[in-house]
């Protein structure tokens, strides 16, 4: 299986032996735009497919300053000290001109990026998916291949990408900061909706807020109904920085894990997802189409002045887009 060019060859085994270099040219590979590498790279995705599956997918959400990065440095860490192979996922923001990462990942993440069985992967949102990469399931899935066993989506925090990532993942994690009050306003019950444990972070050198803050989460979530009948979501307090709580941080996750798979949950929901991840693959497919078609390019515009002078309606636009695009 070639990437399309001498620099992106890269095969099925490979991969599958975990080399590094390897995996970052199949991602690579997964991201690109041109027509023959993605051919090249849906059939070595297809190849890879029996070895996915095994890992603990876990996204990861909060709000800017909650310490992310730090926690996922620390958890991280801790779990390649268990033995684990441990995939970070970190999904920046785009840069609006050019549509690549902005943020530096493997500053923010220094452990992980020295440690040998742990590999960190920075994505550009590039706008699609609200915030969450486009190819960021494909890439999961060649980590997986590759032998990890642990993956750590990080979201931006912001749009619809908590809802994109956990719709990826089998574990929500929400951080939050101490201090309760009018953070809890803040609070998108959406949020706490997808969550499936709170950890409230900081609590080394804020203790009693953190506590206080953790009484306040534990009450909201009372009022909500949880998502499985198997799991209702705990809060508890952690530091990122120091390490405290991360253990049974990582005790909740694999309880979730045993109770959802001893019930078929956890295949369902993983059913769910892949039909899901489906349909927002032919969206993304279709906006291409819209912006590329060169039939549709040129009339586009046309129609859209036609709309604004009042002189088609935006049903009549909407019905010859659609017959130009031959559905």
């Amino acid at each position: 299986m070639t990437g399309g060019s001498p620099k992106t060859t890269v095969t099925a085994e490979m991969v599958a032996k975990g080399d590094r270099a390897s995996l970052a040219r199949a991602i690579t590979l997964m991201e690109s735009r041109r027509p023959d590498h993605r051919e090249a790279a849906r059939a070595l995705l297809q190849e890879l497919m029996p070895r996915t599956g095994h890992a603990v997918r876990i996204g990861i959400t909060g709000v800017p300053g909650v310490g992310k990065s730090t926690t996922i440095d620390t958890l991280g860490s801790m779990l390649t000290g268990k033995g684990h192979k441990v995939a970070v996922l970190a999904v920046d923001p785009s840069s609006t001109r050019t549509g690549g990462a902005i943020l530096g990942d493997k500053t923010r993440m220094a452990q992980l990026a020295a440690d040998p069985n742990a590999f960190i992967r920075p994505s550009p949102s590039s706008g699609t998916l609200g915030g969450v990469a486009a190819k960021t399931r494909e890439t999961m899935l060649l980590c997986e291949a590759a032998g990890f066993d642990v993956i750590l989506v990080e979201t931006v925090g912001v749009g619809q990408s908590e809802t994109a990532v956990a719709d990826l993942t089998d574990f929500f994690l929400v951080l939050m900061l101490p201090g309760a009050g009018d953070e809890l306003q803040g609070i998108k019950k959406g949020i706490l909706e997808l969550a499936d444990l709170i950890a409230v972070n900081k609590a080394d050198d804020a203790g009693a807020k953190a506590k206080a803050a953790a009484a306040e989460y534990k009450a909201a979530l009372h009022i909500l109904s949880p998502a499985s009948p198997t799991w209702t979501p705990p809060v508890i307090t952690i530091s990122g920085l120091t390490g405290q709580g991360l253990d049974e941080l990582w005790a909740k996750v694999l309880d979730h894990r045993q109770r959802l798979e001893a019930t078929g949950e956890l295949a369902a929901k993983r059913r769910a997802q892949d039909t899901k991840w489906m349909w927002a693959l032919v969206h993304e497919r279709l906006y291409e189409r819209l912006h590329h078609d060169p039939a549709l390019r040129q009339r586009v515009p046309e129609l859209e002045q036609a709309i604004a002078d009042g002189s088609l309606s935006p049903t009549a636009g909407a019905t010859e887009i659609v017959k130009l695009l031959r559905l």
